[in-house]
């Protein structure tokens, strides 16, 4: 099992990630499973959301939750 989630910032980006009815989330699923189960050698189940989580890319504390190494601040 793989849960991820795909952090937009608008409500208009999550709507397009998730493609009409659906579809766009359903590819991307799709090919981002099978490249993890080539990679691990076995059947995943993987569970994608998208959500709207205004304004994460310029806040600091969101970036680091996120994972990503921002240099030191002064």
């Amino acid at each position: 099992y793989v849960g991820a989630t795909i952090y937009v910032e608008r409500e208009t980006q999550k709507a397009i990630v998730l493609g009409k009815g659906g579809q766009l989330i359903k590819q991307i699923g799709a090919g981002a499973r099978a490249e993890i189960e080539e990679m691990i050698g076995t059947k995943v189940y993987l569970d994608l959301w998208v959500k709207v989580w205004p304004n994460w890319r310029k806040d600091e504390h969101r970036l680091r939750w996120l994972g990503f190494a921002l240099p030191p601040s002064n």
